[in-house]
């Protein structure tokens, strides 16, 4: 299983859709990384060049979200395996 593994991954490096693939990922694990309190207030709609654009419910939310937004930058490329988004938009 392990073989098939590294021939998709090979498959998808080559065929360059490794990286949106990753990208698009942070979009189902969202919920994982930032709990369920941040979740219930924030909804993940897309990625745009590395940007994951993130739905933010009010204000107050959007702006706890400015000071943590580094840290779950990191947590999500940690889960990823790779860094993989850039920056978190937060509208």
């Amino acid at each position: 299983m392990k073989e098939l593994k590294n021939i998709l991954d090979s498959l998808l490096i080559n065929m360059g859709i490794e990286k949106p693939i990753m990208q698009n990922k942070s979009i189902l694990i969202w919920k994982d990384v930032v709990g369920e309190t941040i979740a219930k207030n924030t909804e993940p709609e897309e990625v745009k060049h590395g940007t994951l654009i993130v739905k933010v419910s009010t204000p107050v939310w959007k702006n706890e979200l400015m000071f943590k937004k580094k840290e779950i930058l990191e947590k999500l490329n940690n889960v990823l395996g790779k860094k993989v988004i850039k920056d978190i938009k937060l509208v």
